[in-house]
């Protein structure tokens, strides 16, 4: 071996550079367990054993590399067993967290469901899930208490009114975020609805993107109020027109919160309406082929995004999966901030949509099937979910709207509510999540009737984002008050649920991540003090329209705190 230069030490050769499991540069052989797993047997394959093995022979039948790992795929969680504190969420062992029924997600792409398929919804819930079935901020519906027993008749039933629980979870194609308006919204750029169902009808099922690195977040809206949050998926096709071509889309990829929030990048490209799949398409290939599998915490495509940068994927994306170039289009317009739909809108055909905001997304079949009672009363026929955990209720007859805005709120769902009502916004927490650590839904819930008690002067959104984990399901780092579950120290030093605070995050034309106030933390029972201090401050010290995200930005930590 040569010595190094000047020395007697003998040089060492340089280290080759380790894999990141990237099948298109040959590294084929699984990294971690996970990836293992996928090789071992495609999970698309589990249904086949619930169906004929489980459903027979009950939750001790079941492999735990089955329960744990491919029944996601499916859409099928383990959910927490009850009792278990937050302090041991991580010191437990997966099977001892486990309860033995299940958290069934069903895909709703579009966040579409007419009568038939929202009063199935409602009955499954009912009959199989006590009741219970939360809005996601997915557009999903999450039921909980699942016996493996009655997944293959609940799945049945579902897809005989044309839904599904299939990669509702798991490495996969998650459901399509879809603008709830779509097709009936007077400011409608395009109709995405198409793109939507040929992906779902296409490629959702297909084993070729089954084995994905990790999950994929896919969103398609032509409404000019980014109403799917197109900054926080990995690919987002927003409504965009181009000076030559038209009516088109604007393509984002890369983006995803959870412990490493990066915000989507635009490609700078015009995707047209009937051209969406492939690239769809194509930009998934990317992900498959491309995507770190060593490391599950890297293995999101916007660690790619961030290595490869937006030139670099475009490039490939048109040389290698494409076979052409794609047309450039200059960066669109942003609205101020996301479109929730929430209250009355005329549609383009005359008639009107109401948009109503449940408690944190927090309802039930029952409510579900008064509901179904009302909009059919009504005269409509569809009803859409929104990646706010909101519900719509599209078509309704101008002379018809008070009345059903009023029917809506007799059951809790509210066409008008408080800005803390609907600006609210909450995960499931530890009432069923095994990686939670505190109380979200019934901590948000009180949340909102308190500050709506002290302060209900409240004129401009402030949204409000209760997670119970780090990993962010809703969206703590976007929010103007982002609230990250942990334990923390009471005064008398005892160990109590508290919060770590995100402020000013936003999305939209001002888009970023909330700052983080160094060592502040805020216990559980002292959340409505510390806001309603914090908003005060903020409607006696903005300046004209300011914004909560913007105020934050040149206030005073001490202010803050």
């Amino acid at each position: 071996m040569a010595s190094a230069p000047g020395t007697d030490t003998p040089a060492r050769r340089p280290r080759p550079k380790r894999g990141e499991g990237q099948w298109a540069l040959g590294y084929r052989e699984p990294l971690n367990a996970n990836e293992q797993s996928k090789k071992d047997d495609n999970p698309l394959n589990v249904r086949a054993r619930i169906e004929n093995i489980y459903a027979h022979r009950g939750f001790e039948s079941i492999d735990p590399g089955d329960m744990r790992g491919r029944f996601r795929w499916w859409g099928l969680y383990t959910q927490r067993k009850p009792g278990i504190d937050g302090g041991k969420t991580a010191t437990l062992e997966p099977e001892e967290l486990d309860d033995k029924y299940f958290m069934l997600r069903v895909r709703i792409d579009g966040g579409q469901l007419n009568l038939e398929q929202l009063r199935t919804v409602a009955d499954l819930s009912v009959e199989y899930a006590r009741d219970s079935a939360d809005l996601t901020d997915r557009q999903n519906v999450q039921y909980h208490w699942i016996d493996i027993r009655d997944v293959p008749t609940i799945w049945n039933r579902l897809e005989a009114v044309g839904l599904s629980t299939q990669e509702a979870c798991g490495d996969c194609p998650r459901v399509i975020l879809g603008s709830p308006v779509a097709g009936v919204s007077e400011d409608e750029i395009i109709d995405g609805t198409s793109a939507i169902e040929r992906i779902e009808n296409e490629f959702i099922g297909d084993k070729e993107f089954s084995n994905l690195p990790r999950k994929f977040k896919t969103a398609i809206s032509g409404h000019p109020g980014h109403d799917v949050v197109p900054q926080i998926n990995d690919i987002a096709f927003a409504g965009a027109v181009h000076p030559e071509h038209g009516p088109g889309f604007d393509l984002w990829v890369g983006g995803g919160l959870s412990t490493n929030p990066m915000l989507a990048q635009r490609l700078g490209v015009w995707v047209p309406l009937d051209e969406v799949p492939e690239v769809w398409k194509g930009v998934t290939s990317i992900f498959r082929d491309y995507g770190y599998r060593r490391l599950r915490t890297r293995a999101r495509l916007k660690f790619l995004i961030a290595d490869w940068g937006v030139e670099k994927f475009r490039e490939v994306l048109e040389t290698e999966y494409l076979g052409r170039t794609l047309i450039d289009l200059d960066e669109p317009e942003a609205p101020e901030t996301p479109a929730d739909h929430v209250g009355v809108f005329r549609q383009k055909d005359g008639k009107f949509f109401v948009g109503a905001a449940a408690t944190v997304g927090r309802i039930s079949g029952t409510l579900l099937h008064q509901v179904a009672d009302i909009v059919e009363a009504h005269g409509s026929d569809r009803v859409r979910t929104t990646p706010m955990q909101k519900l719509l209720v599209l078509d309704v007859d101008e002379d018809k709207v008070e009345s059903l805005v009023a029917a809506l709120a007799e059951i809790g769902l509210n066409a008008r509510p408080s800005q803390w009502r609907r600006n609210t916004m909450a995960c499931t927490g530890i009432e069923y999540c095994k990686l939670a650590i505190v109380n979200t839904k019934d901590r948000a819930k009180e949340l909102i009737g308190e500050l709506e008690q002290r302060v209900p002067e409240l004129d401009t959104p402030i949204t409000v984002n209760v997670n119970g984990c780090p990993n962010s399901c809703a969206r703590i780092q976007t929010a103007d008050i982002g609230l990250k579950g942990m334990l923390v120290m009471d005064e008398d030093g005892n160990q109590v649920e508290g919060f770590q605070v995100h402020l000013g995050g936003a999305l939209g034309l001002e888009a970023g991540f909330g700052r983080k106030l160094r060592a502040h933390k805020v216990i559980g029972d002292h959340l409505p003090d510390y806001i309603e201090k914090l908003s005060r401050t903020y409607l006696e010290q903005r300046e004209d329209a300011e914004s909560f995200a913007r105020w934050v930005a040149r206030a005073d930590e001490e202010v803050l705190r």
